[in-house]
């Protein structure tokens, strides 16, 4: 398949905001454009854009964010007019928060190889693999906000998103022919509308690294505090571990400080961390949890279900493995434990019980659990799903009969 798209050496540099319009122009023309982006966020707590490249027949540009106001890629984003993406999720954070809007329609091609064959694939795994193409190696790590980028960094670059339509093509033709389209539809939409904003702040203790070691009210302070240490990351664009580390909010929920003196002498602490009002603010967080009522903390969904159902999804996730393997799937497209867990314990909204998956795996996994199916062992060692035929194997078992045994053995 040709698509007339320049080498990558030729990318186009797209630093003015007439050129810029010009190349929005284009992309509206067309059916489907490819795109991707770099940016950075080590030091800030949004991601700051650095370089947005797109790709369409007949062209290849590299759009400086920090030169051109990108206002009007809005009306490219809300079109018809397809984006096509590898491994989109951060891509599309990005946009969001820089232009204000994600695309109508997309296609990933990082999702949708997952439906023939492939596990996650990274690109370079897939141009080479599918295309017979093998991309140019650059640095990971580089920094993206230097002008002017080198020619090995606009290559890298361009590299990114030059074979993503040729891409989007092939595994189209493969899904087509895998009756598997439907399928990707739905999870590209459900991966579009995602939620990517800032997460629930009183949730932001879920995250902190060792929380698991406190307790009782030492649990409310940490929440509180994370709290107000994830709001002033906002305000302020920085990483939390910028406000305040986690030794510091972990030795604070400890000792619960109500004083300057003693909250300057917590382990962890720095002056830095202290400065324009935090001080006070920390120790506002701290009263507020010696205050709340021990229901006001928030605290993650237990990992729990009847004990009974651990050996249904011990076998569910056997077969589930097994189906991707011979279906040719990445087995977590299919399911992954908490997929199973949920639809086990009968959760509202279970992925299992809803769309494709109702079908291909809800379905069959609802009658395994049941009893009107069973799970033995090919002739070729494999694992297959039967309909039941409700005959026990006979086992010549003796039972104990002391007064003491209990009906069925416990942890």
């Amino acid at each position: 398949m040709t698509l007339d798209i320049p080498a990558v050496e030729d990318a186009e540099w797209i630093a003015t905001d007439p050129a810029f319009k010009r190349v929005v122009a284009c992309l509206l023309a067309e059916p489907a454009y490819a795109i991707d982006t770099e940016f950075l966020r080590e030091r800030t707590y949004y991601p700051r854009l650095a370089l947005v490249q797109v790709a369409w027949p007949g062209g290849l540009a590299l759009i400086d964010p920090l030169a051109v106001d990108l206002t009007p890629f809005r009306e490219v984003l809300e079109s018809d007019v397809i984006a096509v993406f590898h491994a989109a999720d951060q891509d599309l954070e990005v946009m969001e928060y820089a232009c204000g809007a994600i695309p109508k329609r997309m296609f990933d091609t990082q999702l949708a190889a997952g439906f023939v064959g492939f596990s996650t694939p990274s690109l370079s795994t897939l141009a080479e693999r599918v295309l017979g193409v093998r991309l140019s190696k650059g640095d990971r790590l580089t920094d993206w906000t230097q002008r002017p980028l080198t020619a090995a960094q606009r290559t890298y670059a361009a590299s990114d998103v030059v074979h993503l339509l040729e891409l989007r093509a092939q595994i189209t033709a493969q899904l087509d022919h895998a009756g598997r389209s439907t399928w990707v539809d739905e999870e590209t939409e459900l991966l579009r509308i995602r939620s990517r904003g800032p997460a629930n702040v009183q949730r932001a203790w879920w995250k902190l690294k060792d929380g698991r070691v406190l307790r009782g009210r030492d649990r409310l302070a940490a929440q509180e505090i994370c709290a107000w240490r994830e709001v002033r990351a906002q305000q302020e664009d920085k990483p939390v571990r910028f406000v305040l580390p986690d030794l510091a909010v972990l030795s604070i929920a400890q000792s619960r400080p109500t004083r300057n003196d003693q909250l300057a002498a917590i382990r962890g602490m720095d002056g830095r961390y202290l400065r324009n009002g935090a001080s006070a603010e920390i120790l506002e967080a701290v009263a507020r949890a010696v205050e709340l009522p021990g229901s006001a903390l928030e605290v993650a969904e237990p990992d729990d279900f009847d004990k009974r159902l651990r050996p249904a999804l011990t076998l569910a996730s056997a077969w589930v493995a097994q189906l991707a393997r011979d279906a040719r799937i990445d087995a977590t497209l299919l399911a992954t434990r908490a997929d199973l867990v949920a639809f086990l314990r009968g959760d509202e909204g279970a992925r299992l019980a809803l769309g494709w998956r109702a079908t291909v795996v809800g379905a069959a996994v609802r009658e395994l659990v049941a009893g009107g199916a069973s799970l033995g062992f090919d002739r070729g060692g494999g694992l297959v799903l039967e309909r039941r035929s409700g005959d026990a194997y006979p086992l010549d078992l003796a039972l104990p009969d002391a007064d003491w045994v209990l009906d069925a053995p416990t942890d």
